[in-house]
C-alpha cells in the first residue's frame, strides 16, 4: 500500500503565514544592509513620530509655566514706585511744603512730580483726566493731601499710608481724603481687570477654537465668526458683572463695546499667527497677551509703581488699552481718552489685514464648488 505520506512537504522549522508576518512586522527595524539603526536614524525616527511634538509640548508647558509665574511676580511681587504726578496748591517752596513734600519722598523712595494749579477746580479737573494722582494742598502750616482711589487703589493706599507717617514724623497736621472712590462692589479696584483678563483670554481661545472646530471656514467667515462671538461675548461679562452680580455699576453700552473690541483684537491677533506660523501661534499670542500684556495693563498695579519698561509697554498693547478704556469710562465719564481705542483698533486692524493678505497660507477653508466625479 502506497505510503499517504509519500507527497507532503517537508517540516518547516520557522514560522510560516500569518505567524511570519507577525513576527516580520514586530522585529525591530534595522538599518542599511540590516546592521542596527545608527543614532541619525534613531533621531530621525523620533521626529518622525508623535513623541516628538509631544516632548516640544511637554517643555514648551514647562517654560511657559515658569514665564508666566515670572511676570506676574515681577509686575506685581513688589510694587515700587518710579514717579508720581502730584497737583499742588500753595507755595510748594515753603518750609511746611519742603517739609513734607521732602518727607513723602523719602517714605516713598521715589519723586513726586509736582505740578502746580492756581485752583482747586484746576486740580480736580487734572485728577479727572488721570494727569495726576493727587492733590496736595498747602495752607497755614497743614497738609490736605486728596487722592482719587479710582485712579489707582495701590497708588491712593500707599500715598495716604505714607502721608499720615510723614505727618506724625515731621508733626505736619495732615488730612486726607478720596475725592474719587471706588465702587462698593469693588473695594481693591481689581474687577476692571478681571473683566479685562476674561475678554482677552476667551478673545484669543475662541479663535482657537475656531481653528479647531470650525476649520472649513473661508477667511472672511473667519472673521465674521470672531466678531459675531466678540460681541456676544462682551455682553456676557457685562451682563454678568453688572445685571446678575451688582458688583460694578457700568455704563453698559460703553463697557459692553469695549470688551467686544477687546474680544476681537486678541481673537484676530492668534488669527494672524495662526496664518504666519500656522499650529505654533498660540505661543506669540500668549506670550503677547499675557505674559507681557497683562502684567503691564495697570490693572492690577498701577502704572507708577510697574517697572518702568512695562508701564510704557502696557499702555500700547490690548490688555492695557482695554483697562484703560474700561477704567476711565466707569470712573471719569466724560473725560474718556481716544488714545486707548486707537491702540485695540490699531491691534484689530492690523491683524486683520495681516489675516487678509496672507489668507492663501489659512491653515483651513474649503473648496468652492462641488468636486467633479471621476471618469
Amino acid at each position: 500500500m502506497a505510503d499517504t505520506h509519500e507527497d507532503s512537504p517537508p517540516p518547516q522549522d520557522g514560522p510560516t503565514g500569518d505567524d511570519a508576518g507577525r513576527e516580520e512586522r514586530t522585529a525591530p527595524s534595522l538599518g542599511a544592509h540590516g546592521r542596527p539603526p545608527s543614532r541619525s536614524e534613531h533621531w530621525t525616527a523620533f521626529t518622525r513620530s508623535p513623541f516628538f511634538p509631544a516632548t516640544v509640548l511637554v517643555l514648551i508647558l514647562a517654560a511657559a509655566a515658569a514665564l508666566f509665574a515670572g511676570s506676574y511676580t515681577y509686575a506685581m511681587a513688589n510694587p515700587t514706585p518710579r514717579h508720581i504726578p502730584t497737583a499742588v496748591l500753595g507755595a510748594a517752596d515753603s518750609p511746611t511744603g519742603r517739609t513734607f513734600t521732602g518727607g513723602m519722598e523719602r517714605a516713598l523712595a521715589s519723586s513726586l512730580e509736582l505740578r502746580p494749579y492756581r485752583t482747586r477746580a484746576e486740580a480736580l479737573e487734572a485728577v479727572n483726566e488721570q494727569e495726576v494722582f493727587a492733590v496736595v494742598s498747602l495752607r497755614d502750616g497743614r497738609v490736605a493731601l486728596d487722592v482719587a482711589g479710582a485712579s489707582g487703589a495701590s497708588v491712593a493706599r500707599l500715598l495716604v499710608e505714607s502721608a499720615v507717617e510723614v505727618g506724625r514724623a515731621t508733626g505736619v497736621p495732615v488730612t486726607v481724603a478720596d475725592v474719587e472712590p471706588l465702587q462698593k462692589g469693588d473695594p481693591r479696584g481689581l474687577a476692571l481687570f478681571y473683566i479685562s483678563l476674561a475678554a482677552v483670554i476667551i478673545g484669543f481661545v475662541g479663535a482657537i477654537q475656531l481653528s479647531v472646530h470650525a476649520r472649513p471656514l473661508n477667511p472672511a467667515e473667519r472673521i465674521a465668526f470672531t466678531a459675531l462671538y466678540a460681541l456676544l461675548g462682551g455682553f456676557a461679562i457685562a451682563a454678568t458683572v453688572d445685571w446678575l452680580l451688582g458688583t460694578l455699576d457700568l455704563p453698559f453700552v460703553e463697557s459692553w463695546l469695549i470688551l467686544a473690541l477687546t474680544m476681537f483684537a486678541s481673537g484676530m491677533v492668534f488669527s494672524m499667527f495662526n496664518t504666519l506660523i500656522g499650529r505654533w501661534a498660540v505661543l506669540p499670542t500668549w506670550g503677547l497677551m499675557v505674559l507681557l500684556g497683562n502684567p503691564s495693563s495697570g490693572g492690577a498695579v498701577s502704572w507708577p509703581l510697574l517697572p518702568s519698561p512695562l508701564g510704557h509697554i502696557g499702555q500700547w498693547l490690548p490688555p492695557g488699552a482695554s483697562v484703560n478704556a474700561q477704567h476711565t469710562a466707569v470712573y471719569f465719564g466724560g473725560h474718556q481718552h481716544l488714545f486707548p481705542f486707537v491702540v485695540l483698533a490699531g491691534w484689530a486692524l492690523v491683524s486683520s489685514a495681516v489675516f487678509w493678505l496672507w489668507r492663501h497660507r489659512h491653515p483651513g477653508g474649503r473648496e468652492r464648488g462641488g468636486a467633479h466625479a471621476a471618469p
